[in-house]
């Protein structure tokens, strides 16, 4: 596909689907198209009577939802810079990004504006509240901001005394290497950075994913938005693509437990599940591990006759657990555990794995489930190229670098942290130590600063032996730590689950030192671990789910 304008793509998008459901709060609301575009032309009024200009930053905030994603559009098509925030960051996270990017506005949520403490952020000129329809005024600091909302619908009228239409939409045309989005990212291993998005990368995550999927989802079809729109993930594969596409967005309000999830995948029966291995681990985990393992199923597992019918009975389940709609459930944004998979693999679900960063917008490989090779997070995405620096690619891990249309433009205000990142010759160095087979297949082994060196020199990959030990009984979330040559795995065990077997705390610690046990059967001498130790909570993650290992590096043992 050519490059084009990404707001031209939503102004086209807007007129071929004008009253067509486009937007819902699930259970609450919805929008039709025209809906959308009428509310976008209001907040262009807004921001132009507060005196806005292209290239102005615009903070949004707050909980997924139809105006959430209208605010969004509504900077873009304008011509200023969205700045997405994690309505989940702390008070002063938000702040201090808001700050940062020298937003002028900020549109945010209920739930979120009772934290936050407006004279922290004395750049803003006017915050609006982004939880209804009105678009309220929650501070005005100038003038313009206040007449522009107190004005609004004079205004409006003022402009389209005839009424608003299809035709009268004409948006701003951006430029290619033009800033679009500038997001901050929660990273595992440092502090956020502003990360620049341009509008080539917007539209080509957009074009990649009409390439790979679009004949089998369009108008009629219905998709539930989970993950945090603050996210380029979620942002990109369960909002840009499906509401320019034609298709239904539900936004899910409430936080995505796997009963919550279950219910919503029966009613809505979604086109497209796009995911975090978290969510998907935790449905397979309750809802197929067991009936696997029973002794009636595990006899007919070791018989040839019994076996597929019996694989395909469970495929059946999970798969009507997900609504039984779906093309496929893409799982990105954070390791996928490998046992999990092999049983997905071995019943013939119809998953792939892709890779990503919020650096690429965020796509960077991916496979359709037909061709997806177990293990692997896919081969590079259209206009992308990706290449192992390495001795040997194949064989030898080494750090994955990214070049093409998806790539960021630097992080903002940073240029030291962009010269670190991006080469001359247009690399963008990810981070992420990996191999790639002679197809093409990526295969993701680490990050290459969450490294650790062994007492003789060998480079030990905490993720491995953690996949491995997330696998064993009552671990439901680790962390592999190394203090004084020693490795040391941090283990959360969930309370329900240990309620449920009648565990004593005897009884888990003796299960955690089983675990150890079977641990070091089955890892290099070197990747050994010498004691486990619980943790009281969860651990803190990024909006990813990743966990934030760095702030447990100093964990006392």
């Amino acid at each position: 596909m050519e490059p084009r304008s990404f707001n031209l793509c939503v102004q086209e998008t807007l007129q071929k689907y004008w009253n067509q459901d486009g937007l819902s709060d699930y259970g609450v609301q919805t929008f039709q198209y025209k809906d959308v575009a009428r509310i976008i032309e209001k907040l262009h009024i807004i921001l132009e009577a507060s005196g806005v200009k292209h290239g102005d930053k615009v903070a949004i905030c707050g909980r997924n939802s139809s105006r959430w994603g209208i605010a969004f559009f509504a900077t873009l098509t304008y011509g200023a810079v969205a700045v997405p925030i994690l309505h989940e960051f702390h008070p002063e996270q938000i702040h201090d990004i808001i700050n940062h990017s020298e937003a002028k506005l900020l549109f945010v949520g209920d739930q979120v504006w009772p934290k936050l403490n407006a004279d922290q952020m004395p750049k803003l000129e006017g915050i609006f509240g982004n939880s209804n329809d009105e678009f309220k005024l929650l501070l005005g600091r100038t003038e313009k901001v206040c007449y522009a909302r107190e004005n609004l619908n004079r205004l409006f009228g003022e402009k389209y005394p005839m009424n608003f239409r299809a035709k009268d939409i004409n948006y701003y045309q951006d430029q290619p290497d033009e800033l679009a989005v500038l997001n901050y990212t929660s990273g595992t291993t440092s502090n956020s950075k502003g990360v620049m998005i341009p509008y080539r990368a917007l539209w080509s995550n957009y074009a990649f994913a009409v390439e790979v999927l679009g004949t089998q989802m369009g108008p009629g079809d219905k998709v539930l938005s989970m993950l945090p729109m603050a996210h380029m993930y979620g942002m990109a594969f369960e909002f840009i693509y499906e509401f320019l596409h034609g298709v239904h967005v539900y936004f899910l309000a409430k936080t995505p437990s796997p009963a919550v999830l279950l219910s919503a995948f029966a009613d809505l029966k979604p086109r497209l599940v796009v995911a975090v291995p978290l969510i998907i681990e935790k449905i397979v985990r309750k809802a197929v591990l067991p009936k696997l393992q029973t002794p009636i199923v595990k006899l007919a597992l070791h018989t040839p006759i019994l076996r597929e019918r019996v694989l395909a009975e469970v495929r059946h389940k999970l798969q009507a657990a997900f609504g039984g709609n779906f093309i496929e459930i893409i799982v990105g944004g954070a390791a996928f555990n490998q046992d999990i998979e092999a049983v997905l693999h071995d019943i013939g679900f119809n998953y792939t794995v892709g890779y990503g960063t919020t650096e690429c917008a965020p796509i960077i490989s991916y496979s359709p489930w037909e061709s997806f090779k177990q293990g692997s997070c896919g081969r590079p995405a259209p206009r992308m190229e990706v290449r192992i620096d390495s001795r040997d690619p194949q064989h030898v891990p080494g750090e994955i670098l990214a070049r093409g249309m998806n790539v960021m433009l630097g992080y903002y205000k940073n240029d030291e942290a962009t010269a670190a990142t991006l080469d001359r010759e247009g690399w963008y160095h990810t981070g992420d130590l990996g191999v790639m087979d002679a197809e093409g297949n990526i295969f993701i082994k680490g990050r290459s600063k969450n490294m650790l060196l062994g007492a003789n020199g060998q480079n030990i990959y905490p993720e491995e032996i953690e996949d491995k030990l997330s696998s064993l009984p009552f671990v439901s979330e680790c962390v592999i730590i190394q203090k004084d040559e020693k490795l040391y795995g941090l283990v959360y065990s969930d309370p329900e689950e240990v309620h449920a077997a009648g565990l004593s705390e005897a009884m888990l610690e003796a299960q955690m030192e089983e675990n150890r046990q079977t641990l070091n059967n089955i890892v290099p001498s070197y990747a050994r671990i010498y004691a486990i130790r619980m943790v009281p909570e969860e651990f803190e993650k990024t909006p990813k789910k990743s966990i934030k290992r760095y702030k447990y590096m100093d964990y006392p043992v």
